[in-house]
């Protein structure tokens, strides 16, 4: 018991020392880069060019912990009724996770309904890539990224949710309607 106690603990050590910290961004105004993923169905995509000319927000998770803000975004879009493509980045940094991303995306399918497994798609090689682009200060807030038909990011937002917050994005969908 104590041995492996102790092999949990150095674990997670090694797993806390590998990520990097970057300062969060302001991208409004910015046309989203490519960034490549799996969805929880396997397929291999490409974003932005997974999105077409379709209006579509991303919700972009760093942390299990996430999970949490990503869901009462979900819940609010939902009891709003708003009508937008949306997708969940889970963008993970690391050799460790990537070693385990066989398990994490099991863990993830255990916990999402299989209709919506295509729209989960997990950044493990570009995972650091999408965190150094918004940002990774406060891990535990989701990333809001609302992309024109023009793959522009028009709202940006990563506070954790409110109503004020998913009001504005609201809005912002309005215009561009």
């Amino acid at each position: 018991m104590n041995k492996l106690k102790w092999l949990l603990i150095v674990l997670t050590t090694l797993l806390a020392g590998c990520s990097s910290s970057y300062t969060n961004q302001s991208l409004v105004g910015q046309t989203l880069p490519a960034f490549s993923g799996q969805t929880l169905e396997k397929q291999d995509v490409s974003m932005p060019a997974l999105f077409g000319n379709k209006t579509t927000l991303l919700l972009v998770g760093y942390k299990q912990d996430t999970q949490f803000d990503i869901d009462r975004w979900l819940i609010g879009l939902d009891m709003t009724s708003t009508l937008v493509d949306i997708y969940e980045l889970p963008a993970i940094q690391g050799m460790f996770p990537k070693m385990f991303s066989s398990m994490i995306n099991n863990g993830m399918r255990r916990g999402i309904p299989k209709e919506l497994w295509g729209g989960v798609i997990t950044l493990y090689d570009d995972g650091e890539k999408m965190q150094q682009y918004t940002g990774n200060e406060n891990p535990n807030n989701a990333r809001i990224i609302l992309l024109n038909s023009n793959n522009e990011i028009v709202y940006f937002y990563d506070r954790g949710f409110s109503v004020g917050a998913l009001n504005n994005l609201r809005s912002v969908l309005d215009k561009l309607e």
